[in-house]
């Protein structure tokens, strides 16, 4: 009686859970009738079907990312770019998207890459190198998803975002840009060196300049006192002689012997009888001349 019993529970069980199913809130549901498409969008929540009858297929209704492998792309003026990009996506309307890739996400992922592809070559050949390196990124973005929107809405699903992750160059465009960009930087680098040596000329030039009018002042400035020295000088000497001759003639004898006996000559060849020793040959009229008095 027993086993009767534990058997018919098994079997009870084993008939609820063929006849109920579940649909998490995260999840699009059909549900089928002998393999037709009965109804599509379940309520989330707990259901009922008819065993071997009925059948439930179960999709992610949350947003996926589908990571696309980089891939070439010519510009306007037929130059190479790696595009690496993505795209977020989900399902919209769940019996469309079964129609048409049999509820196949990898299936759908691979016809969105391909028309995502498709759109930005589209794009791309609509702008230069420079443009779509430096700020049309985001015009580039908006208008692929906004023209696969309508194919994509053909497969059941739709576009939440398209993104480039990064533009790359190929080598040999690379090493061509890199050249331009290096003249470039040398060429305005001696831009700024000629700008630099033109200045400094100016400079030295109006140093220069300066320079020769200050020494001109002050060697003007020198001649004047100098000249205003030796006219000051001249008067002395004037009054000094005048006031006692013979000691102006005995100094200024001495200052010959000074000036002219120094070094390593000091050999003279001259008459005996000559004006510059007469203090020497006559020291008595040197004495004479210091006893006289001053008339001062």
């Amino acid at each position: 009686m027993f086993r009767i019993a534990g058997i018919v529970a098994v079997v009870a069980a084993i008939v609820i859970a063929m006849s109920t199913y579940t649909v998490d809130e995260r999840e699009r549901v059909i549900l089928f009738s002998l393999g037709e498409i009965r109804k599509v969008d379940v309520e989330p929540g707990l259901h009922l079907k008819f065993p071997l009858i009925n059948n439930a297929r179960f999709f992610d209704a949350r947003i996926m990312t589908l990571n696309i492998p980089p891939d070439r792309f010519l510009t306007s003026e037929a130059k190479n770019v790696i595009v690496d990009f993505y795209a977020k996506w989900r399902i919209e309307d769940v019996g469309q998207f079964y129609r048409a890739t049999r509820g196949d996400e990898r299936n759908a992922e691979e016809r969105l890459a391909q028309i995502l592809r498709d759109g930005m070559r589209n794009e791309f050949a609509r702008y230069e190198l420079a443009e779509v390196v430096s700020g049309e990124r985001v015009t580039i973005m908006g208008a692929v998803r906004q023209e696969a929107l309508e194919t994509a809405r053909a497969l059941g699903v739709t576009l939440v975002d398209v993104r480039i992750r990064r533009i790359d160059l190929p080598d040999e465009v690379s090493e061509s840009v890199y050249d331009r960009m290096r003249a470039e930087r040398q060429r305005v680098a001696q831009d700024f060196r000629a700008r630099g040596q033109e200045a400094g000329e100016r400079i030295r030039s109006r140093a220069d300049r300066d320079r020769t009018v200050i020494l001109a002042n002050a060697y003007r400035e020198s001649e004047e006192i100098r000249g205003a020295g030796d006219a000051q000088a001249t008067e002395i000497l004037g009054l000094a002689f005048g006031e006692d001759e013979s000691f102006f003639g005995f100094y200024r004898s001495l200052l010959a012997y000074r000036n002219s006996m120094t070094g390593d000559r000091n050999t003279f060849v001259m008459n005996q009888d000559s004006e510059f020793f007469r203090y020497f040959k006559n020291p008595a009229a040197t004495m004479e001349m210091n006893s006289v008095p001053s008339t001062r």
